[in-house]
């Protein structure tokens, strides 16, 4: 059986749910019955849970993909103007474009504390390791949007083409 992945057909389902047990409950009242205030109880229930799936459906954000885009992993957020991402050590540099902008779509803009000039910095980095015990990032490139945007095309992405002679050749 295939279930629904849209929550609004679950928060359809629940608010019909939810006025068909007040609908009891109102009847139940009526005719004092016995399982009545059982029924209130019921009704309270349904209308909570369909309200939480009406707040999940309004909370929740597609997701814009960027064709070309790599595996990231966030590793510094100040919730300001400051983010940085580790991407594999063979990343090319079409990737790592691709991947700064999906990353610059990814952070969210609400809740960012504000910053003098309103962007913030996306940097891209691998960590290299020249010899044995030692471990150094390497930057390959930033990225720069506007805190409030969404916008594919604010997004102002530098790659630092002479860093990638730096990364290991595999």
């Amino acid at each position: 059986m295939q279930l629904p992945t849209d929550l609004a057909t679950y928060t359809q389902w629940s608010g019909i749910t939810a006025l068909v047990f007040l609908g009891l409950t109102l009847i139940a009242f009526l005719f004092k019955w016995g399982l009545r205030f059982r029924l209130v109880g019921a009704t309270a229930f349904m209308g909570v849970v369909t309200a939480g799936f009406f707040g999940l459906n309004l909370g929740l954000f597609t997701r814009e993909a960027v064709p070309g885009a790599v595996r990231y992993s966030l590793v510094y957020d100040n919730a300001a103007a400051n983010v940085v991402i580790v991407v594999s050590p063979e990343t090319t540099p079409d990737e790592v474009e691709a991947t700064l902008k999906q990353a610059a779509l990814d952070i969210a803009p609400y809740g960012r504390l504000g910053t003098p000039d309103g962007n913030v910095t996306i940097r891209a980095r691998a960590v290299i390791h020249p010899e044995p015990g030692l471990s150094i990032p390497l930057y390959l490139g930033q990225a720069q949007k506007p805190s409030a945007s969404r916008d594919v095309d604010a997004i102002a992405v530098e790659v630092f083409e002479e860093r990638f002679a730096q990364l290991p050749q595999g």
